[in-house]
Protein backbone atom coordinates (compact mmCIF):
# COMPACT_ATOMS: atom_id res chain seq x y z
CA UNK A 1 0.00 0.00 0.00
CA UNK A 2 1.46 3.47 -0.83
CA UNK A 3 0.20 7.02 0.03
CA UNK A 4 0.42 9.75 -2.19
CA UNK A 5 -0.45 13.60 -0.95
CA UNK A 6 -2.29 16.03 -3.72
CA UNK A 7 -1.76 19.64 -3.17
CA UNK A 8 -5.33 21.35 -3.62
CA UNK A 9 -5.71 25.05 -4.77
CA UNK A 10 -6.08 26.24 -1.59
CA UNK A 11 -2.51 24.74 -0.69
CA UNK A 12 -5.18 22.00 1.32
CA UNK A 13 -2.82 18.63 1.80
CA UNK A 14 -5.17 15.94 0.60
CA UNK A 15 -3.70 12.15 0.77
CA UNK A 16 -4.67 9.71 -1.45
CA UNK A 17 -4.48 6.23 -0.68
CA UNK A 18 -3.64 3.91 -3.79
CA UNK A 19 -3.98 0.09 -2.89
CA UNK A 20 -1.57 -2.43 -4.87
CA UNK A 21 -3.64 -5.49 -5.84
CA UNK A 22 -2.73 -8.34 -3.63
CA UNK A 23 -2.07 -10.76 -6.63
CA UNK A 24 0.12 -8.29 -8.07
CA UNK A 25 2.41 -8.01 -4.91
CA UNK A 26 2.59 -11.89 -4.36
CA UNK A 27 3.38 -12.03 -8.13
CA UNK A 28 6.12 -9.34 -7.40
CA UNK A 29 7.58 -11.24 -4.54
CA UNK A 30 7.34 -14.74 -6.69
CA UNK A 31 9.54 -13.30 -9.13
CA UNK A 32 12.32 -11.30 -7.32
CA UNK A 33 12.69 -14.90 -5.69
CA UNK A 34 12.99 -16.52 -8.71
CA UNK A 35 15.23 -14.00 -9.87
CA UNK A 36 17.64 -13.77 -6.72
CA UNK A 37 18.01 -17.52 -6.51
CA UNK A 38 18.51 -17.57 -10.28
CA UNK A 39 21.58 -14.96 -9.75
CA UNK A 40 23.17 -16.80 -6.61
CA UNK A 41 23.30 -20.39 -8.26
CA UNK A 42 24.47 -18.90 -11.10
CA UNK A 43 27.38 -17.61 -9.42
CA UNK A 44 27.84 -20.56 -7.29
CA UNK A 45 28.61 -22.63 -10.63
CA UNK A 46 31.36 -20.02 -11.96
CA UNK A 47 32.93 -20.00 -8.51
CA UNK A 48 32.67 -23.44 -7.23
CA UNK A 49 32.30 -25.76 -10.14
CA UNK A 50 36.41 -26.96 -10.42
CA UNK A 51 35.08 -28.30 -6.54
CA UNK A 52 32.45 -30.16 -7.82
CA UNK A 53 34.48 -31.89 -10.56
CA UNK A 54 36.87 -33.11 -7.85
CA UNK A 55 34.01 -33.97 -5.57
CA UNK A 56 32.56 -35.91 -7.65
CA UNK A 57 35.92 -37.74 -9.02
CA UNK A 58 36.47 -38.66 -5.04
CA UNK A 59 32.84 -40.23 -4.80
CA UNK A 60 33.12 -42.38 -8.27
CA UNK A 61 36.83 -43.93 -6.87
CA UNK A 62 36.97 -47.18 -5.23
CA UNK A 63 39.49 -47.98 -2.56
CA UNK A 64 42.54 -49.81 -3.93
CA UNK A 65 42.21 -49.29 -7.54
CA UNK A 66 45.37 -47.88 -9.54
CA UNK A 67 44.22 -44.73 -10.32
CA UNK A 68 43.05 -43.48 -6.66
CA UNK A 69 43.21 -40.05 -5.55
CA UNK A 70 45.50 -39.63 -2.40
CA UNK A 71 44.35 -36.20 -1.25
CA UNK A 72 42.46 -33.13 -2.57
CA UNK A 73 45.95 -31.60 -3.88
CA UNK A 74 46.73 -34.93 -5.71
CA UNK A 75 43.35 -34.65 -7.74
CA UNK A 76 44.26 -31.15 -8.32
CA UNK A 77 47.67 -31.52 -9.71
CA UNK A 78 47.17 -34.90 -11.04
CA UNK A 79 43.72 -33.79 -13.18
CA UNK A 80 46.05 -30.17 -14.02
CA UNK A 81 48.40 -32.46 -15.63
CA UNK A 82 47.17 -35.05 -17.45
CA UNK A 83 43.92 -33.44 -18.45
CA UNK A 84 45.04 -29.29 -18.58
CA UNK A 85 43.11 -26.35 -16.86
CA UNK A 86 39.95 -26.98 -18.57
CA UNK A 87 39.55 -30.40 -17.30
CA UNK A 88 38.44 -28.17 -13.93
CA UNK A 89 35.19 -27.05 -15.91
CA UNK A 90 33.74 -30.25 -17.55
CA UNK A 91 30.55 -30.76 -17.19
CA UNK A 92 29.58 -27.00 -16.42
CA UNK A 93 26.86 -26.93 -19.29
CA UNK A 94 24.59 -28.67 -17.25
CA UNK A 95 24.45 -26.96 -14.26
CA UNK A 96 24.61 -23.81 -15.67
CA UNK A 97 21.34 -24.58 -17.88
CA UNK A 98 19.53 -25.90 -14.75
CA UNK A 99 20.97 -23.87 -12.20
CA UNK A 100 18.61 -20.88 -12.69
CA UNK A 101 15.33 -22.86 -12.89
CA UNK A 102 17.17 -25.35 -9.92
CA UNK A 103 17.93 -22.19 -7.38
CA UNK A 104 14.85 -20.14 -8.89
CA UNK A 105 12.47 -23.07 -7.92
CA UNK A 106 14.07 -24.21 -4.38
CA UNK A 107 13.31 -20.78 -2.82
CA UNK A 108 9.74 -20.09 -4.22
CA UNK A 109 8.19 -23.33 -3.90
CA UNK A 110 9.25 -23.49 -0.33
CA UNK A 111 7.39 -20.41 0.24
CA UNK A 112 4.59 -21.88 -1.59
CA UNK A 113 4.87 -24.89 0.52
CA UNK A 114 5.53 -22.99 3.99
CA UNK A 115 2.27 -20.60 3.13
CA UNK A 116 0.44 -23.91 2.38
CA UNK A 117 1.51 -25.88 5.64
CA UNK A 118 0.60 -22.89 7.25
CA UNK A 119 -2.98 -23.06 6.95
CA UNK A 120 -3.33 -26.26 8.94
CA UNK A 121 -3.78 -25.46 12.62
CA UNK A 122 -2.29 -28.66 13.97
CA UNK A 123 1.14 -28.02 12.26
CA UNK A 124 3.75 -26.03 14.46
CA UNK A 125 5.56 -23.67 13.11
CA UNK A 126 8.64 -25.64 12.96
CA UNK A 127 7.72 -28.63 11.17
CA UNK A 128 5.86 -26.17 8.90
CA UNK A 129 9.75 -25.25 8.15
CA UNK A 130 11.44 -29.16 8.03
CA UNK A 131 7.87 -30.32 5.80
CA UNK A 132 8.21 -27.50 3.66
CA UNK A 133 12.33 -27.70 3.35
CA UNK A 134 11.90 -31.45 2.15
CA UNK A 135 8.85 -31.25 -0.55
CA UNK A 136 10.90 -27.80 -2.13
CA UNK A 137 14.28 -30.39 -2.24
CA UNK A 138 11.82 -33.45 -3.95
CA UNK A 139 10.60 -30.93 -6.39
CA UNK A 140 13.49 -29.19 -7.41
CA UNK A 141 15.24 -32.82 -8.17
CA UNK A 142 12.39 -33.67 -10.74
CA UNK A 143 14.13 -30.32 -12.38
CA UNK A 144 17.65 -31.27 -11.72
CA UNK A 145 18.09 -34.51 -12.48
CA UNK A 146 18.43 -35.11 -15.81
CA UNK A 147 21.21 -32.62 -16.09
CA UNK A 148 22.84 -33.75 -13.26
CA UNK A 149 23.12 -37.23 -15.46
CA UNK A 150 24.80 -35.54 -18.00
CA UNK A 151 27.48 -33.59 -15.83
CA UNK A 152 28.55 -36.71 -13.37
CA UNK A 153 28.90 -38.80 -17.16
CA UNK A 154 31.30 -35.93 -18.23
CA UNK A 155 33.13 -35.05 -14.94
CA UNK A 156 33.93 -38.62 -15.03
CA UNK A 157 35.91 -39.02 -17.87
CA UNK A 158 39.61 -38.85 -17.66
CA UNK A 159 40.67 -37.30 -21.21
CA UNK A 160 41.25 -33.71 -21.90
CA UNK A 161 38.85 -30.85 -22.14
CA UNK A 162 39.10 -30.57 -26.02
CA UNK A 163 38.49 -34.50 -26.38
CA UNK A 164 35.51 -34.70 -24.37
CA UNK A 165 32.42 -34.51 -26.48
CA UNK A 166 29.97 -31.68 -25.55
CA UNK A 167 26.48 -31.76 -23.34
CA UNK A 168 24.28 -31.88 -26.27
CA UNK A 169 25.92 -34.90 -27.90
CA UNK A 170 25.93 -36.67 -24.79
CA UNK A 171 22.56 -36.20 -23.84
CA UNK A 172 20.99 -37.41 -27.05
CA UNK A 173 23.29 -40.32 -27.23
CA UNK A 174 21.83 -41.37 -23.61
CA UNK A 175 18.26 -40.71 -24.98
CA UNK A 176 19.00 -42.71 -27.82
CA UNK A 177 20.25 -45.03 -25.72
CA UNK A 178 18.13 -45.74 -22.90
CA UNK A 179 15.46 -42.84 -23.25
CA UNK A 180 14.03 -40.46 -20.93
CA UNK A 181 13.27 -43.08 -17.53
CA UNK A 182 14.78 -44.20 -15.14
CA UNK A 183 17.69 -46.26 -16.95
CA UNK A 184 18.81 -43.02 -19.01
CA UNK A 185 18.80 -38.91 -18.47
CA UNK A 186 16.76 -39.93 -15.18
CA UNK A 187 18.96 -42.56 -13.76
CA UNK A 188 19.63 -42.06 -9.78
CA UNK A 189 16.45 -40.23 -9.35
CA UNK A 190 15.19 -41.62 -6.03
CA UNK A 191 19.00 -40.02 -4.91
CA UNK A 192 18.72 -37.25 -5.99
CA UNK A 193 15.26 -36.86 -4.56
CA UNK A 194 16.80 -37.79 -1.30
CA UNK A 195 20.04 -35.48 -1.77
CA UNK A 196 17.82 -32.88 -2.52
CA UNK A 197 15.01 -33.51 -0.22
CA UNK A 198 17.12 -34.03 3.01
CA UNK A 199 19.50 -30.94 2.24
CA UNK A 200 16.79 -28.69 2.41
CA UNK A 201 14.82 -30.22 5.07
CA UNK A 202 17.85 -29.71 6.76
CA UNK A 203 19.03 -26.16 5.98
CA UNK A 204 15.59 -24.29 5.70
CA UNK A 205 14.75 -26.37 8.99
CA UNK A 206 17.29 -25.24 10.69
CA UNK A 207 18.08 -21.76 9.24
CA UNK A 208 14.56 -20.58 9.58
CA UNK A 209 14.17 -22.27 13.10
CA UNK A 210 16.99 -20.36 14.38
CA UNK A 211 16.05 -17.22 13.22
CA UNK A 212 12.46 -17.14 14.64
CA UNK A 213 14.67 -18.93 18.25
CA UNK A 214 17.16 -15.72 17.78
CA UNK A 215 14.83 -12.69 17.18
CA UNK A 216 12.23 -11.06 18.65
CA UNK A 217 8.91 -10.84 16.65
CA UNK A 218 9.27 -8.25 13.77
CA UNK A 219 13.17 -7.87 14.26
CA UNK A 220 15.61 -8.58 11.31
CA UNK A 221 18.66 -10.18 11.33
CA UNK A 222 22.06 -8.49 10.35
CA UNK A 223 23.99 -9.26 7.40
CA UNK A 224 26.69 -11.32 9.10
CA UNK A 225 24.66 -13.06 11.35
CA UNK A 226 22.34 -14.04 8.65
CA UNK A 227 25.90 -15.23 6.92
CA UNK A 228 27.08 -16.92 9.75
CA UNK A 229 23.84 -19.11 10.30
CA UNK A 230 23.46 -19.41 6.23
CA UNK A 231 27.56 -21.04 7.02
CA UNK A 232 26.22 -23.46 9.84
CA UNK A 233 22.62 -24.62 8.04
CA UNK A 234 24.98 -25.24 4.59
CA UNK A 235 27.66 -27.25 6.92
CA UNK A 236 24.88 -29.49 9.01
CA UNK A 237 23.10 -29.96 5.69
CA UNK A 238 26.06 -30.79 3.66
CA UNK A 239 27.14 -33.52 6.19
CA UNK A 240 23.93 -35.45 6.37
CA UNK A 241 23.55 -35.14 2.52
CA UNK A 242 27.01 -37.10 1.85
CA UNK A 243 25.60 -40.63 1.57
CA UNK A 244 22.85 -39.94 -0.77
CA UNK A 245 25.33 -37.38 -2.78
CA UNK A 246 27.85 -40.52 -3.26
CA UNK A 247 25.04 -42.70 -4.14
CA UNK A 248 23.81 -40.59 -6.48
CA UNK A 249 27.32 -40.38 -7.98
CA UNK A 250 27.84 -43.78 -8.23
CA UNK A 251 24.60 -44.68 -9.95
CA UNK A 252 24.55 -42.10 -12.68
CA UNK A 253 28.50 -42.70 -13.33
CA UNK A 254 30.44 -45.28 -15.28
CA UNK A 255 29.81 -48.52 -14.05
CA UNK A 256 33.07 -50.61 -12.68
CA UNK A 257 32.21 -53.42 -15.15
CA UNK A 258 30.96 -52.15 -18.59
CA UNK A 259 28.48 -54.41 -19.39
CA UNK A 260 26.94 -54.69 -15.78
CA UNK A 261 24.66 -52.38 -13.40
CA UNK A 262 26.42 -52.99 -10.05
CA UNK A 263 25.27 -49.83 -8.74
CA UNK A 264 21.15 -50.31 -9.12
CA UNK A 265 19.57 -47.95 -6.57
CA UNK A 266 20.16 -45.91 -3.94
CA UNK A 267 19.53 -48.13 -0.43
CA UNK A 268 21.37 -51.04 -2.74
CA UNK A 269 24.08 -48.89 -3.26
CA UNK A 270 24.79 -46.89 0.35
CA UNK A 271 24.82 -50.45 1.28
CA UNK A 272 27.06 -51.84 -1.09
CA UNK A 273 29.83 -49.11 -0.27
CA UNK A 274 29.57 -49.62 3.74
CA UNK A 275 30.07 -53.37 3.10
CA UNK A 276 33.08 -52.92 0.71
CA UNK A 277 34.81 -49.68 1.63
CA UNK A 278 33.36 -49.17 4.95
CA UNK A 279 31.84 -45.75 6.43
CA UNK A 280 35.16 -43.39 5.81
CA UNK A 281 34.44 -43.52 2.48
CA UNK A 282 31.30 -41.25 2.90
CA UNK A 283 34.58 -38.63 3.91
CA UNK A 284 35.77 -38.71 0.92
CA UNK A 285 34.04 -35.38 -0.52
CA UNK A 286 35.28 -33.09 2.43
CA UNK A 287 35.36 -30.44 0.40
CA UNK A 288 31.48 -30.79 -0.45
CA UNK A 289 30.79 -29.11 3.12
CA UNK A 290 32.04 -25.95 2.43
CA UNK A 291 30.88 -25.78 -1.35
CA UNK A 292 27.25 -26.32 -0.53
CA UNK A 293 28.01 -23.84 2.83
CA UNK A 294 29.13 -20.99 0.42
CA UNK A 295 26.15 -21.82 -2.13
CA UNK A 296 23.81 -20.98 0.77
CA UNK A 297 26.32 -17.82 2.32
CA UNK A 298 25.88 -16.47 -1.41
CA UNK A 299 22.47 -16.85 -1.92
CA UNK A 300 21.98 -15.36 1.83
CA UNK A 301 23.96 -12.51 0.91
CA UNK A 302 21.91 -11.62 -2.43
CA UNK A 303 18.99 -11.49 0.29
CA UNK A 304 17.08 -14.88 -0.04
Amino acid sequence: MCCITILTKKGVEMPTVLTVSKQHAEGKLALMQLTAGGIAGLSEICLLHPLDVIKTRFQLQKAGTSAQYSSLGHCFTDMYRTEGLLSFYKGILPPIMAETPKRGTKFLVFEQYKRLFLLFDGISQPYVFLLAGFLSGCTEAFVVNPFETVKVRLQSERVAFAAQQNAFTLAREILKKDGFGLRGLNKGLTATICRHGIFNLCYFGFYHNARVLLTAEGEALSIPFRLLLGFIAGSLASVCNIPWDVAKSRIQGPQPEPNSIKYKSTVQTIRLVVKEEGCVSYNKPVCLMFHESLVNINCLFLGI
